[in-house]
């Protein structure tokens, strides 16, 4: 079985992207026992007006595959955005996220993914990715869900940089998320990530992701996210600390 939804995010306030730094693959899991695909599109605009006119777009994708047995899961994920600062500035990020789940037990499962990105603001002109490892669930029960993950992966980077530097290192990506369900309207996620370097330690990169959904009608749901990322050793000069703060509705058939 087929099924769609369309997210709008109606009032949004960007301090600098992120999304093509850490990919929350936890927020996107559709929980759902439907055999087959799922997805969702999704749109954001922000435009503002002072000294002069800022003009940001964030358009996404995301589709899911269960398959017939209920052991693999398909994730495909996709993003693009762009700023427009007046007529002379222009800054764009894109990403394209792959990931297969495969159930080995009823509290594991093995992952491996894939990844492509680039961000303008952070310096990055291409980030490649294929990762590996297992995810463990923790705590399941009707308002409670604990998973946790250590992951390993190959990451191949071109900076945006003059010289250009380039990087081909293994990092491990590790993760705690937790899905809190107070009433059956409400749906509260986070997600923290550490992915340290394994050849210095003290390259890292945090991420924290918190979204706040609460279902107003059958097919409306008010969200509210909030991202952070402190990387340690970030692209040229960019910022050590990012994040982003945005809110809208998602409407699901």
């Amino acid at each position: 079985m087929k099924r769609i939804s369309f997210l709008f995010i109606s009032l949004c306030f960007f301090v600098s992207p992120i999304r093509a730094q850490i990919v929350n693959t936890e927020s996107a899991r559709m929980q759902s026992d439907t055999v087959g695909w799922l997805g969702s599109v999704g749109a954001a605009f922000c435009l503002t007006q002072n000294t002069e006119k800022i003009f940001q777009v964030n358009l996404e994708a995301h589709l899911q595959y269960k398959t017939s047995n209920d052991r693999g899961l398909w994730l495909i994920l996709g993003n693009h955005g762009f700023l427009k600062i007046a007529d002379s500035k222009f800054i764009a990020d894109d990403l394209l996220h792959v990931r297969y789940n495969r159930k080995v037990n009823e509290w594991m499962r093995w992952e491996v993914f894939g990844q492509y990105q680039n961000n303008m603001i952070t310096q990055i002109d291409s980030r490649m990715l294929i990762g590996t490892g297992p995810r463990f669930k923790l705590v399941k029960n009707k308002s409670f869900r604990l998973y946790a993950a250590s992951l390993f992966m190959y990451e191949r980077e071109k900076e945006k940089t003059n010289p250009v530097v380039k990087h081909s290192d293994l990092r491990n990506s590790s993760y705690v998320s937790f899905t809190y369900l107070p009433k059956e309207n409400i749906e509260l996620i986070s997600t923290t990530y550490f992915q340290p370097l394994l050849k210095k330690f003290r390259d890292f990169r945090i991420l924290n992701q918190i979204t706040l959904g609460v279902k107003a009608t059958q097919h409306f749901s008010l969200e509210v996210k909030w991202n952070y990322l402190h990387d340690r050793f970030p692209a040229g000069d960019a910022p050590r600390t990012t994040y982003l703060f945005a809110t809208g509705l998602k409407y699901e058939l």
